[in-house]
């Protein structure tokens, strides 16, 4: 099989386990109640995934990102989160901060 192939054969199966969970998340979130035990579990493990990336990505960078020292981007994360609260949970601001902080940062 050409790399272009597999390429190709892997956005469409990265693609339909997407959007199968999608329509199935669509077709029983009728029956789901907020505050039911399952929606809360799910909501909680959604939100650790999230922060298990946002942890790896500020410890154990890839790419540009691993260019800029691990102090950097802490005083960026924990400004933008501060931010981030003092906004009231906006998250234009402290997302275009952080571009500019962690930039500003690394000509220093």
């Amino acid at each position: 099989m050409a790399s272009s192939q597999i390429i190709i054969f892997a956005i469409i199966a990265t693609s339909l386990a997407t959007y199968i969970s999608r329509i199935m998340g669509a077709l029983t979130s009728e029956k789901v109640s907020v505050k039911s035990k399952i929606f809360k579990w799910f909501n909680c493990v959604a939100y650790s995934t999230l922060a298990a990336l946002l942890g790896r990505m500020i410890i154990f960078p890839a790419g540009v990102l691993a260019d800029s020292e691990l102090i950097m981007r802490l005083i960026v994360f924990f400004t933008c989160i501060a931010i981030f609260i003092i906004s009231k949970k906006n998250l234009v601001v402290p997302t275009i901060l952080s571009a500019i902080m962690l930039n500003f940062l690394i000509q220093i």
